[in-house]
This record gives C-alpha cells, sequence and structure tokens, in this order.
C-alpha cells in the first residue's frame, strides 16, 4: 500500500515541528520575537490540528525543548489542568 505523503505521517511532523517551532520563537526577547509570523505559525498549527488540541502540542513542544523543567507546570500554563494534556 503506498504511504500518504512523504513520509507517511507529515501531518504529524508538520504539527509538531510548527508547535516547536512556536514555543521557541516565544522565548526570545518580545523585540525580537516575529509576531506576523508567530501569528502565521499559530494559524497553521491550529488548521492542521484537531479542535482544541493546539495547546496541547505547545506544552508538548514546551516539555520536549525543556526537559528540566515540570511536566505539570507546563501543562497548567497550558489551561491542561490535570497536568496529561
Amino acid at each position: 500500500m503506498p504511504k500518504k505523503g512523504i513520509t507517511g505521517h507529515d501531518g504529524w511532523v508538520i504539527t509538531e515541528a510548527l508547535a516547536t517551532a512556536l514555543v521557541a520563537l516565544e522565548q526570545l526577547p518580545t523585540r525580537h520575537q516575529p509576531r506576523t509570523h508567530m501569528d502565521d505559525i499559530r494559524k497553521l498549527l491550529a488548521a492542521g490540528s484537531a479542535p482544541a488540541s493546539v495547546n496541547l502540542h505547545l506544552a508538548q513542544a514546551k516539555c520536549r525543548l525543556f526537559p528540566d523543567l515540570d511536566p505539570a507546570v507546563i501543562y497548567l500554563e497550558y489551561g491542561l489542568g490535570d497536568g496529561q494534556g
């Protein structure tokens, strides 16, 4: 059976990349954040994600980028109250 797209899971790869990029850009000093591009990344992320899952993707990305931080705190930061998404 032929795989869909290039990798067989292109949508997932793109979603994870967009979430990771957005979280990384948010760490820049405010004056260096490319807000227009960040807004566009957020729109692309929302368009390619299941409804209401954007915050989950962002929390997971932040957990990957900052493994020393408490995941429960990160999930709360993104409005995911039980720390599990």
